[in-house]
C-alpha cells in the first residue's frame, strides 16, 4: 500500500502524531487565548482542524497547516484575498489577526485561529437559493479579479492532470495487470480535456475559492457564507461554480441556470466556459487520486479511506474516467 517506513517493521511517524490536546491548547494559549479543555476535531484531513472551547467567550477554530504544503508566503496571501472579502462584506469566514498576525507558529507548527461559524447545508434543490448562492460567488470572482496571486498555484492540465498522472506511475500505485488500461483511458481523458480547453478558447482566470462544493457553503437564516479557503489558487470562474451541480443533465443544466442568474449580477460570465465543466471534473478525479496517494504516509489515510488503492479501487476509476470521455464530447450545459 506504499506506507513509507523507517525499516521493514516500523511505519515512520507522520508529523501530525505530535499534535496531541495540549499542544493545541499550549498554541492557543500562546497567542493569547485560552482554553477551557474542549475540544472537537472537525472534519478535515488535509489538515488538523479543532473548535476550541475559551475560558471567556465564545468557540474558536484552530486550523494546523500540513507541514510542508504551503509556504507562509503562500498561507499569507489566502488570508489577505479572504480579508479583501471581508472588507467588501462578502460572508466569508476570514482569520483572526491576533497579535498583530494572522499566522503563527507553535512547536514546529503553523496555525490559524478562525471565529466559530456554524450553519447547515444549502438546499441545492432549490431556485432561490442557488441564485443567492451565485451572487455571492459573483461578488467573491469580482474581487478576485482585481489582482492575481503570486504564491498561490494555478489549477491546470499540468498541475490537475499531467503531474497526478506522472507522480501515480512514479511511485508503483497503479496494479501492474491494470497498468495498461488505466495509462490508456488517462491519456484519452487529458486528451479529451485539452479539446474541451480548445472549444472554450483562451479565458481568463483570477483567484477563486477553488473548493467550492457544497460543504464549504454553510447556510444560515441570513443566506450564505463560504468557509475554508485553503485550496484558493487561480483558475477560470466555472471551477466555482460546477461542483455545487449534481443529479441528471437536465437537473445540472437547470442549476447552473439558477446559479448564473445570481452571479451575472456581479461578474461577467463567458458561456464558453461551460465547455469546461467535464474537463475540470475529470481533472479533479485524477488530482484526488494523486493526493491520496500521497497522503498515505498519514495514518488517519488508511483509516479513513481503506478501499483506496485496492483492485476494485483502480478499475472504479478506470470506469469512471472512461464516461468522463464519453461526457467531454457531449454539448455543454447551456442553461435554457
Amino acid at each position: 500500500m506504499n506506507i513509507l517506513t523507517t525499516d521493514a517493521d516500523e511505519p515512520a511517524e507522520h508529523p501530525f502524531s505530535a499534535l496531541e490536546p495540549s499542544c493545541v491548547l499550549d498554541a492557543l494559549d500562546s497567542v493569547g487565548l485560552f482554553g477551557d479543555g474542549r475540544l472537537l476535531a472537525l472534519n478535515s484531513y488535509e489538515n488538523r482542524v479543532y473548535q476550541v472551547g475559551r475560558e471567556e467567550g465564545g468557540p474558536v477554530v484552530v486550523k494546523f497547516y500540513r507541514p510542508d504544503r504551503w509556504s507562509d508566503a503562500a498561507i499569507l496571501e489566502e488570508h489577505a484575498f479572504v480579508a479583501e472579502l471581508v472588507e467588501r462584506e462578502i460572508p466569508v469566514v476570514a482569520a483572526m489577526t491576533l497579535e498583530g498576525r494572522t499566522l503563527h507558529a507553535f512547536a514546529g507548527f503553523k496555525f490559524a485561529v478562525f471565529p466559530s461559524r456554524g450553519g447547515r447545508a444549502p438546499e441545492l434543490d432549490d431556485p432561490k437559493a442557488l441564485e443567492w448562492i451565485g451572487r455571492f460567488i459573483g461578488r467573491i470572482h469580482a474581487v478576485g479579479a482585481l489582482a492575481p496571486f503570486h504564491e498561490r498555484p494555478a489549477l491546470t492540465v499540468d498541475t490537475f492532470g499531467r503531474a497526478p498522472r506522472a507522480y501515480l506511475l512514479a511511485n508503483g500505485f497503479i496494479p501492474p495487470e491494470l497498468l495498461p488500461a488505466w495509462t490508456s483511458v488517462v491519456d484519452q481523458a487529458l486528451e479529451g480535456v485539452a479539446r474541451c480547453y480548445e472549444r472554450a478558447g483562451e479565458q481568463p482566470v483570477l483567484r477563486l475559492h477553488g473548493d467550492c462544493h457544497a460543504g464549504n457553503v454553510l447556510w444560515t437564516d441570513a443566506g450564505p457564507h463560504f468557509v475554508d479557503f485553503d485550496d484558493s489558487r487561480t483558475g477560470p470562474a466555472v471551477q466555482d461554480l460546477w461542483m455545487l451541480m449534481s443529479g441528471e443533465r437536465a437537473d445540472m443544466v437547470r442549476q447552473m441556470g439558477d446559479i448564473l442568474a445570481g452571479y451575472e449580477d456581479f461578474a461577467d460570465f463567458d458561456p464558453r466556459q461551460l465547455y469546461l465543466v467535464e474537463a475540470l471534473r475529470t481533472l479533479r478525479l485524477l488530482h484526488y487520486s494523486a493526493w491520496l496517494a500521497m497522503r498515505w504516509d498519514d495514518p488517519a489515510f488508511p483509516v479513513a479511506f481503506p478501499w483506496f488503492n485496492t483492485q476494485r479501487y483502480w478499475q472504479d476509476r478506470i470506469l469512471e474516467l472512461r464516461e468522463q470521455v464519453a461526457l467531454m464530447d457531449e454539448p455543454p450545459l447551456w442553461p435554457a
